[in-house]
């Protein structure tokens, strides 16, 4: 059975990497960005980037997958704010 410990550790990546998720949704929908903090997008995928590197080091693999997911959703997030940056 998993400790606690990894319990928690596993529902915090998930939570935290699906908070991302509603926002993608939106702007996919809406084809605009105009509400988004690129500023705030590349802050997050350096944090992203260096958990997983952490995670990586420490040989923890719910780090390293979940902040991955993240790190694409993100990504996924910079690039749809530059498509549709000039879109009201």
């Amino acid at each position: 059975m998993p400790s606690i410990e990894s319990i928690v550790g596993i529902a915090a990546g998930v939570l935290t990497s699906a908070s991302l998720l509603p926002q993608l949704i939106k702007t996919f929908r809406e084809k605009k960005s105009a509400d988004i903090s690129l500023i705030y997008l590349i802050t997050l995928f350096c944090g992203l980037a260096c958990w997983i590197w952490y995670g990586l080091l420490k040989e923890d693999y719910p780090i390293i997958i979940t902040n991955s997911f993240s790190l694409i959703v993100n990504s996924i997030l910079i690039v749809l704010s530059r498509i549709y940056k000039g879109n009201k």
